[in-house]
């Protein structure tokens, strides 16, 4: 039997998703959207499906409904869900793509017959094209029906699905946020620095980013303690202690943020942490002492 797919969410994930999905063979049936514009773009996008803006009552003709909405958004879709399609219901598998929530929010449909999980597709989505998701882990979780569809899908796909348990989301999510996310904002402010001191945002991408493609190449070759750079990796403290000086007279937000990595770096890839915490503090602790007897000069 050809599955059918609907889609709820004319978003990044929902497009890119219903789009492989469709070349795949899948039937997609309705997509909804908040409006009928976006509906028909996300169509135009997919290759297929039925545009709708607020939920119709076709939806449950599908024998899958992806609910692929900002995270906040999820509860009412549900809700919305549970009204319109109610008894009929039954029997169908309903996911969403949030990688922080479980399959717990989806309870007024699980209420109606429906089974119910999520899907997290461990990637990033542009909006411009289908990224590759061939060997990208999809995380997933909820009932086993629903954990049985979100499997067929993600190995439809030529993805890896890896269930996690529901309380275990928040942190599974927490993870992918600093690989993504919090590195992206890092580069950003190196990037920053850089054009403070008068360089163009693009030569500073030029300069910083083949180093930051480099260290993460060695990652992924040699390990991180054996990839790892900078002068806290080589115990050059002083180094370390100008580096808060400096940034302290930039930016109380830089300078912070560069301690809190620099105690994080120092737990996960120090052979002896302990040590190294109290050797950077007490270099820092007599700079600032002899900062306050110079009256502000190191």
């Amino acid at each position: 039997m050809m599955e059918t797919l609907a889609i709820v969410g004319a978003g990044r994930v929902g497009c890119a998703l219903g789009r492989r999905l469709r070349e795949l063979g899948w039937n997609i049936g309705a997509i909804v959207a908040q409006s009928e514009a976006s509906a028909r773009r996300a169509v135009r996008f997919i290759g297929a499906g039925s545009a709708h803006a607020g939920m119709p009552r076709r939806i449950v003709a599908s024998t899958v409904i992806l609910i692929a909405t900002p995270d906040g958004a999820i509860a009412e879709v549900a809700r919305d869900l549970a009204r319109v399609g109610s008894e009929e219901l039954q029997g169908k598998v309903v996911l969403h793509t949030s990688g922080a929530q479980d399959a717990g929010v989806l309870g007024p449909v699980r209420d109606c017959g429906a089974a119910v999980g999520s899907m997290h597709p461990l990637q990033t989505f542009s909006g411009v094209s289908v990224p590759p998701l061939e060997g990208r882990v999809f995380a997933i979780e909820g009932d086993v029906m629903a954990v049985r569809a979100a499997r067929k899908i993600a190995r439809a796909l030529g993805g890896a699905p890896l269930q996690i348990d529901a309380p275990d989301k928040p942190l599974y999510h927490a993870a992918c946020t600093l690989a993504a996310g919090h590195a992206l904002v890092i580069v950003e402010a190196a990037i920053q620095l850089m054009m403070s001191l008068g360089m163009k945002r693009s030569e500073a991408a030029r300069a910083l980013l083949p180093m930051t493609r480099q260290v993460l190449q060695n990652c992924e070759r040699l390990g991180p303690r054996a990839a790892w750079t900078g002068p806290l990796a080589r115990g050059d403290y002083e180094v370390v202690a100008t580096h808060v000086n400096a940034l302290q007279q930039y930016s109380l937000e830089y300078k912070d943020a560069y301690e809190a990595l620099n105690r994080l770096a120092e737990r996960l890839l120090v052979r002896d942490p302990a040590e190294a915490s109290a050797t950077r503090e007490k270099i820092l602790g007599d700079r600032k002492t002899k900062a306050k007897a110079t009256g502000g000069k190191v």
